[in-house]
This record gives structure tokens, C-alpha cells and sequence, in this order.
């Protein structure tokens, strides 16, 4: 799967340049010219990468950096400035506001080329998987996935302890409660449909044993 990038900046030839060069590399690209469209288009896309320009109408660069930190389903998103306003303390700004690099502008295209591939090699690859137990939230590759109650519970324990086999009793009682009257094939079911939504590899059986969450 592409690593996908969104471009903000209020000059249409700045996007249009900056994203045939991108796609070019094969990267997913989406673009937008203010900071309310790009926290829309961040909300809809989930980038792996945002490359921000700080002065923009509605919302500039900066206010936009705050935005985004803020929303718990871009926490792994990288956020670089690529803005014209190269002064020290504009960097500092927007380092202050959660950025993750800036690179002042102008600049050649190659060498953009060449940041943003040292950029995503920071990126967790397509697949990863990240759960928030706080907030009861599950994310795949950046995007919120939904989990029912006892399958959120389910994945939370056997991602808890990766590598240990947990038994059908340890998970029954852990999960469903001593209390509680379930059918044999409860578990089972439950973990086919984690491994349909995360896919096969997060989840090992051992037979006649239990279920174990691999990394």
C-alpha cells in the first residue's frame, strides 16, 4: 500500500507542481489550500504525512499543527512545514505548534524528494496497528478501525503480553467473566472476525491450547 501525503498550501501551481512530483514517486496525494480544508482532508484520508505551508487563510500553518496534534487519530502522522517564511523563529513556531521538521522553501524538487522518503522511513509501514486501551480506540495503518466491545477486550489482552499463549480459560474468564455462560465456539468466532479486520498475522493459534498476539 502507498504511503499517502497531504499538501497544504494556498497557491494552486505550488500543490499542482509539488503533487505531480510526488505521485510521480508513487506516493498517494491528496491536496488542500487552507487549514480547515486540510483538517478535513486529514480527517477523510488519514496521511501518513502532511507537508504544511504556515501562511494560509482560515487557519494558518501553525494553528492547523495545534489542530492536528490534538486529534488522537493523527497522533502518527508526520507533520513537516514547507513554507517560505525560513526565519529562525518561525521555525521555532512551528516546532512550538508539533511540528516534526521544517524545510523552508525555496527548494529543489529532487532534494523534496529526497526529504520525504528519509521522512516516511520514520513512518510505521502500512499494517501497523496501534491500541489505545484509554480511550478504548483501535487504529490499522493510521485509520480508526471500530471494534465491538468484547472484541476490542479480546485483542486489548492478547496485545498486552505479545509472544504469550493465553488459554481459552484465561481468556474466557478474563474477557466474558467467570459468571457468564458462553458457547464453546465463542472465542473462535471472535477471533475470526479480528483476523478479518486486521488481518491473519496478529493472531497465532496454538492447537488445543489457546491464542497468542504476535507483534
Amino acid at each position: 500500500m502507498k504511503h499517502r501525503i497531504l499538501i497544504v498550501d494556498d497557491e494552486p501551481d505550488i500543490l499542482e507542481f509539488v503533487k505531480y512530483n510526488l505521485a510521480r514517486e508513487g506516493y498517494e496525494v491528496f491536496t488542500a489550500q487552507n487549514g480547515a480544508e486540510a483538517l478535513a482532508a486529514a480527517a477523510e484520508h488519514r496521511p501518513h504525512l502532511i507537508l504544511l505551508d504556515m501562511m494560509m487563510p482560515v487557519m494558518d500553518g501553525a494553528e492547523t499543527c495545534r489542530a492536528i496534534r490534538r486529534d488522537p487519530a493523527l497522533r502518527d502522522t508526520m507533520v513537516v512545514f514547507l513554507s517560505a517564511l525560513g526565519e529562525e523563529e518561525q521555525q521555532i513556531e512551528g516546532f512550538d505548534a508539533g511540528a516534526d521538521d521544517y524545510i523552508p522553501k525555496p527548494i529543489r524538487m529532487t532534494v523534496l524528494m529526497s526529504r520525504v522518503a528519509a521522512i516516511l522511513k520514520r513512518v510505521a509501514a502500512d499494517g501497523s496497528l496501534r491500541i489505545d486501551r484509554e480511550r478504548h480506540l483501535v487504529y490499522l495503518d493510521g485509520r480508526p478501525l471500530p471494534l465491538p466491545r468484547k472484541e476490542f477486550a479480546l485483542l486489548a489482552l492478547l496485545s498486552s503480553e505479545p509472544g504469550r499463549l493465553f488459554s481459552r480459560e484465561e481468556i474466557y474468564a478474563r474477557v466474558w467473566g467467570t459468571e457468564v455462560v458462553v458457547g464453546d465456539r465463542t472465542i473462535d468466532v471472535h477471533v475470526r472476525k479480528l483476523r478479518q479486520k486486521l488481518g491473519d498475522h496478529y493472531i497465532s493459534t496454538v492447537k488445543g491450547l489457546g491464542y497468542k498476539f504476535q507483534n
